[in-house]
């Protein structure tokens, strides 16, 4: 039975205890919606358990910077919506201390019929935020995100980089205890993304925020983060310096191909 997240008393730190997270797959591919609700209404359906993740451990302490690092379905982003209180794990426990600044999918928390400026005042409310800091800081929110001119502009019409502008403008635009980046500086112009990672060296440097950052770019894991946690297939591999992990990391994705 999973348990709740609690609060503990160290700010900024993230305890990981013995996570698993085990999702029910079906055995059988159906082609359509239609058959799979077919074979549930006749009690065909049969499930397969897939364990995205397995006894997961590890501590990070306030004002660190860790990256994960893993391929493609290895349960990173799993890890980081458990810490964020978007999935609760199937066994196992995990507590944070502080409020939280998700980038974990861009489109969450945004209407894309709204227009970019009703939209920062959504997210906003949606972190924290009241509408008297918004107002108060929303030139600084639009001047980061370099989007002056489309600010009355539904967000539908928005591309994907542009919407990682928004989101990661309103994100820190103060200092959150625990700031979680999955795959948030892959989209838009280089210009932007080297402007991101100043703003999350910033942060890191202040030490009071904690960084959770998920990257395929090993380089720029080296970059923003002193320590990296390689997780591969659910299981933890490696957890050590980052230039260490990253490179064994890179090396074994060079020996496959």
């Amino acid at each position: 039975m999973a348990k709740n997240m609690t609060a503990i008393d160290v700010p900024g730190t993230v305890n990981v205890d013995n996570v698993t997270m085990t999702f029910n797959i079906a055995k059988e591919q159906y082609n359509s919606l239609k058959e799979y609700f077919i074979a549930m209404t006749r009690h065909e359906l049969k499930f397969k358990p897939f364990h995205a993740l397995k006894n997961i451990s590890f501590r990070v302490e306030q004002g660190e910077s860790v990256g994960l690092v893993g391929t493609n379905g290895s349960g990173k982003s799993t890890m980081l919506k458990i810490i964020a209180g978007v999935l609760s794990p199937s066994e196992g426990n995990v507590t944070v201390n502080g409020n939280i600044a998700p980038l974990i999918e861009l489109s969450a928390g945004f209407d894309r019929e709204l227009t970019a400026r009703e939209n920062i005042y959504l997210n906003g409310a949606l972190l924290g935020y009241r509408k008297e800091f918004i107002d108060a800081n929303f030139d600084r929110i639009v001047e980061f995100a370099e989007l002056e001119k489309f600010m009355d502009m539904p967000l539908k019409n928005y591309s994907s980089g542009m919407v990682s502008r928004i989101a990661f403008s309103i994100a820190t635009i103060t200092e959150p205890d625990l700031l979680i980046v999955d795959e948030a500086l892959s989209v838009g112009d280089r210009f932007f993304r080297a402007k991101c990672e100043e703003r999350i060296s910033e942060l890191v440097n202040s030490k009071n925020v904690t960084v959770l950052f998920v990257s395929h770019n090993v380089e720029q894991v080296k970059r923003v983060c002193e320590r990296c946690i390689w997780i591969e297939k659910g299981d933890l591999l490696m957890d050590g310096p980052s230039d260490v992990v990253a490179d064994a990391y890179a090396n074994m994705k060079k020996k496959k191909k």
